[in-house]
């Protein structure tokens, strides 16, 4: 079935997106403002790219301008690329830039983007450019591409293979029960991908990143289910049960649990849909499908593996002599159930002070460069010193006329002034001052009347021309500022607020609308709209803030549900969300610890306070309920404090090796992930699982359990048992 699927069904790589601008949606402010650029063919701010050619050892020559010239007509002719404008040559004439537009079919997939990013940069090689001439390509399309690392994911699962089958043997001291375990995940893996991108297929945007969380939740997630079931079939082999005995007693005693785990992950991303912006979406089902695929292998395969192999499997460890007693993780519950109010107290100041790092909280701006290494970082480093106040990434003013600015050409000389003077820019390039030369509104005008429309003007003057180079040059490269029909005036400004692509000048792209409304009013525009990196981040930012908002109650909700009818306790349910909750905080505040406050980081990325919620919520709650799963088993038998440190004793190793297992498994997210997104979220998320295996595990929910006593299990009958009630000295107890 697995094999029937993935050659049937469509890839994952062949429908993710890795531009986050395309999960907004047509009502936000930068795409109606992206709509009013489509005569310029930049109906998406991440469909453009920067050609930039430089020479370090001196002024541009004769014979390199006319390599530039060869490498635009070449580029021109790939069949995605709908405009190549060439922008002219920087002040120190070291260098020449050229604004490259595509379709929006290079955008409807990561391997459409990364297709004709590799057509522009083969293109290169067929300008035949001079010894000493480096082209390189930058700007939102190169980078979107160079960020994605389309080898990433391959080397997700590599590592991640790699890191699960290591720590399995560890774990396990034995040769089979790691390939049991990681057999079923695997599978998952291979079979969630095709049926992702089978939904993707319906109308529903799934982003890049989608791949690489898919592998880690998927491989961390099954590793847990495996370990949850093998470790309990261990257990009950040592209890002199047969193997086949000893798999129906396993998955009666925690099939439920990994039943609950795994539908409490799968509701709290399946609650992603209600998200406004569109990413979360798209994100939410498609991992829910991978740990509902993963759940249905953990309670199917597994148990059959296990059955199959039976003692075997655990070979050449004998079960018998690995039942579980107090041990390390029951010394610990031992010390917590004498002092719950020290204990608790303790931890509620530990994770105070970890989320202490979240004063000064921010989101931080999208990147408009590549990793440090790929070629759209060193075109945007060439670029930057060339040309400081560079046309790509800048925000984009577009104000649209019921009639040509030919007409008017008084309107293009109010319009540039008027904007050039406004505080919220720091600088405004625009028609009048394009290129190496800069024109006046009546000279663009009576160019136009001479020269015809400037997109279709060759790179040199006609033979004949009468017209100053100059000023020929200036009135072509005004294409990229004046719309074919004379309607659309486009200009690009660097904003005073900070540098482009950074948190502060997305916080800004407000003041800047108010200023393009002022302007726009004053000298008689229909339309306006502020476009570009900027503007997308700020309604990408708003949208997923809005997006918190009302995702974290629904979550809450679903998880406060699932636990109460776990446990069949109205109360347990919001101490442990509680908890968890108190973790994310403190992984929050430690994040802007390392990323901000140390790491200098603008920001944390946009994502992440969402999907850190989401996971940390959905994942802690996994251990939560293993381990009050098992106290309650317990509390049938012994009183609550007893059933505690039996509990904590005979499940602490099982848990801290998968909250091991998961937590490096996003750790190699973060370290191979290849882009600043991979590398925040794998990082946050994998600390935020340990805090939880070994502090809320270990701390703050047995302190709370110990003060509840019976209350624990209210209203349920457990709940009526006096063996449940508080201890009422702190004597020595011991697991019996």
């Amino acid at each position: 079935m697995v094999l029937a699927a993935v050659r049937v069904l469509p890839s994952l790589s062949s429908v993710a997106q890795s531009a986050n601008a395309q999960f907004l949606s047509s009502s936000d402010p930068s795409i109606q403002a992206a709509q009013l650029a489509a005569p310029f063919q930049t109906r998406d701010p991440s469909g453009t790219a920067i050609i930039i050619a430089s020479r370090d050892s001196g002024p541009l020559t004769d014979e390199d301008t006319a390599a530039i010239g060869r490498e635009e007509q070449a580029a021109q002719r790939i069949s995605e690329v709908t405009a190549v404008v060439d922008l002219g040559l920087s002040k120190d004439a070291k260098a020449a830039e050229a604004l490259v537009t595509v379709a929006a079919s290079a955008l409807s997939s990561d391997a459409a983007s990364l297709s004709v990013v590799n057509a522009l940069r083969a293109s290169f090689a067929k300008a035949d450019a001079p010894a000493g001439l480096t082209f390189h390509l930058t700007g939102p399309l190169a980078a979107a591409v160079d960020g994605a690392n389309t080898n990433a994911g391959n080397n997700i699962t590599r590592f991640t293979l790699i890191f699960v089958i290591v720590l399995l043997f560890v774990v396990y001291r034995a040769a089979l029960a790691p390939v049991i375990t990681l057999i079923p995940a695997a599978l998952a893996v291979a079979l969630s991908g095709p049926l992702i991108a089978e939904l993707a297929k319906s109308g529903v945007a799934v982003s890049s990143i989608s791949q690489l969380l898919l592998v880690v939740l998927i491989l961390g997630a099954g590793s847990d289910y495996g370990l949850f079931l093998s470790f309990r079939v261990r257990e009950q082999l040592a209890r002199g049960q047969e193997p086949r005995e000893a798999v129906v007693t396993a998955v009666e005693r925690v099939g439920a649990a990994i039943t609950y785990s795994a539908l409490t992950v799968a509701a709290a991303l399946v609650a992603l849909l209600l998200a406004p912006f569109g990413l979360y979406r798209g994100l939410g089902p498609a991992l829910a499908i991978g740990i509902v695929v993963m759940l249905a292998a953990s309670l199917t395969l597994t148990p059959a593996l296990l059955a199959i192999f039976g003692r075997a499997a655990f070979w050449p460890t004998r079960p018998a002599a690995s039942l579980q007693r107090v041990g390390l993780w029951g010394r610990v519950a031992e010390r917590v159930v004498r002092r719950p109010v020290l204990t608790l107290v303790a931890g509620i100041v530990l994770f105070g002070a970890f989320s202490a790092g979240l004063i000064g909280y921010r989101t931080g701006g999208l990147s408009s460069s590549g990793p440090a290494t790929s070629d759209s970082a060193i075109g945007a480093a060439v670029l930057a010193a060339h040309f400081p106040r560079a046309t790509v990434g800048s925000e984009q003013l577009l104000l649209r006329f019921g009639s040509p600015v030919w007409d008017v050409p008084s309107v293009l000389t109010r319009t540039q002034a008027q904007l050039a003077d406004t505080p919220a820019f720091q600088s405004v390039a625009g028609p009048l001052g394009a290129g190496s030369g800069s024109l006046t509104g009546d000279q663009l005008a009576g160019l136009h009347g001479t020269l015809g429309p400037a997109a279709s003007l060759p790179p040199a003057p006609p033979s004949g021309s009468t017209v100053n180079p100059d000023l020929y040059a200036a009135y072509r490269a005004s294409a990229q500022f004046i719309s074919p029909d004379g309607k659309t005036i486009q200009y690009y400004a660097v904003p005073r607020a900070g540098a482009v692509g950074s948190a502060a000048a997305a916080d800004a792209i407000p003041v800047a609308r108010d200023a393009l409304a002022a302007v726009a009013a004053a000298v008689g525009a229909d339309a306006y709209g502020v476009a570009g990196q900027d503007a997308a981040t700020s309604d990408i930012n708003r949208a997923s803030t809005a997006s918190l908002e009302l995702v974290i109650p629904v979550v809450l909700v679903v998880i406060l549900v699932l636990l109460g009818l776990m446990l069949r306790s109205l109360v347990a349910p919001w101490y442990l969300a509680l908890t968890v909750a108190l973790s994310y905080l403190a992984t929050l505040g430690f994040a802007m610890v390392v990323f901000v406050h140390l790491g200098g980081s603008d920001g944390l990325i946009f994502v992440l306070p969402l999907l850190l919620f989401v996971f940390s919520m959905a994942l802690g709650a996994d251990y939560n309920i293993l381990l009050m799963s098992r106290i309650r088993e317990e509390a049938h038998e012994a009183s609550l404090p007893v059933a505690l440190i039996r509990a904590i004793g005979i499940t602490g190793g099982t848990i801290t090796s998968a909250g091991i297992i998961l937590a490096g498994t996003f750790a190699v997210l973060g370290l191979v992930g290849g882009s600043t997104q991979a590398q925040q979220l794998g990082f946050s998320v994998a600390f935020g699982v340990l805090l939880d295996t070994f502090f809320v595990r270990t701390l703050l929910v047995p302190s709370i359990a110990v003060l509840l006593g019976r209350w624990n299990w209210w209203p349920s009958a457990l709940s009526k048992d006096e063996r449940g009630s508080p201890p009422k000295a702190r004597p020595g107890i011991a697991a019996t």
